[in-house]
């Protein structure tokens, strides 16, 4: 039963995926937030058919502890779940990503045309270099918040990693609030193989770290 239903989700997650990526192909010529859209839409759908093959429930705690002036978001990441599910919570963010994935056919497309900050991992390179200066620009010039997985990879539900240090950089550099988000995803969907598993998934968007903090004692609070 696990296997049929961990079947049918994955089989309903690419349709759906490629579906949202083929009907949303004009947006790459029209204003970013018409892609923005159609990526929100495709975050309700993945809570929609976890909730619906997986027989998963959904919660989402803290909405209250958005701020209403900028912030920026450091999420725990366990799973391909949050990366759809969080646009859906939060207000079209945009994310840190690795440069790698921008040369995926299509889907790097779009994760330029909205604007997701690239990385490269593990080096110093000249696109590094500026990346702090890339991600004061965009925030500065965007209503959106940013978001940025601070453990720099999924990890399994259990683990614990230390933070990558460039989170404390951003938000020496940004001096604004960080809304931290816990999660378990998980142990519904794990980073590895096909077998989805039941049960309850919650998102819980903490009470936010003010700036002003020294970067390691952000880090450490975080």
């Amino acid at each position: 039963m696990l296997l049929l239903r961990s079947l049918l989700f994955n089989f309903f997650l690419y349709l759906g995926i490629v579906f949202v990526f083929l009907i949303a192909l004009p947006t790459l010529f029209l204003p970013t937030k018409f892609t923005l859209l159609f990526g929100k839409s495709l975050g309700y759908y993945v809570i929609l058919i976890v909730k619906i093959f997986l027989n998963t429930k959904i919660e989402i705690k803290g909405k209250n502890n958005i701020p209403s002036e900028k912030y920026f978001v450091a999420s725990a990441h366990q799973s391909m779940f949050e990366t759809f599910a969080l646009q859906a919570v939060l207000d079209y963010p945009v994310f840190i990503l690795k440069k790698e994935l921008l040369k995926i056919p299509l889907f790097g497309l779009y994760l330029k045309k909205i604007k997701s900050i690239e990385i490269v991992r593990g080096t110093t390179t000249k696109d590094n270099l500026n990346f702090f200066d890339k991600v004061a620009t965009i925030v500065k010039s965007e209503n959106r918040p940013l978001l940025i997985f601070p453990q720099g990879t999924r990890i399994q539900a259990d683990e614990r990693v230390p933070f990558k240090k460039g989170v404390g950089r951003i938000y020496e550099t940004l001096k604004i609030s960080c809304v931290p988000i816990a999660l378990n995803s998980g142990n519904v969907w794990p980073k590895n193989g096909i077998i989805k598993y039941p049960g309850k998934i919650t998102i819980s968007l903490l009470e936010p770290i003010k700036p002003g903090l020294a970067r390691d004692e952000f880090i450490k609070e975080l």
